[in-house]
């Protein structure tokens, strides 16, 4: 037969694993938040140098700077910085992106991304 003073640890270990498995879920899910943040601002800063690569290649007449700008900001990131001048065919650009609201973390959190572009004319 039991003992009836060791009647609630049970309850107690129950608890304490479950807590830990709802940390540990939330932690996972930030993670995951942060690593999708970081992809998107790849993504945007791989558009940005793409399009202004382009734009200093084959000029239309549109500022490069302003290219990679509108480029970021569709991907849905913020042009931190871009090496993009005219007469060059090499653009480096470097974007900035938030996490968004994060369950462990604040919601202060953003990743930064940087990519280069160069245009090989002799090909």
């Amino acid at each position: 037969m039991s003992d009836p003073s060791q009647r609630g640890s049970v309850s107690i270990v129950v608890v304490g694993v479950v807590a830990i498995a709802l940390v540990a879920s939330l932690g996972v899910a930030d993670v995951g938040k942060a690593l999708v943040a970081r992809a998107r601002a790849r993504a945007a800063a791989d558009a940005a140098a793409l399009a202004t690569a382009q734009e200093l290649a084959l000029p239309t007449g549109r500022d490069p700077s302003e290219l990679a700008t509108d480029y970021a900001a569709r991907n849905g990131a913020v042009l931190s910085a871009c090496a993009c001048a005219s007469g060059s065919l090499d653009a480096v650009v470097e974007v900035e992106t938030s996490v968004g609201p994060m369950f462990l973390a604040g919601d202060s959190l953003s990743v930064r991304a940087r990519a280069r572009a160069v245009v090989d004319l002799a090909a």
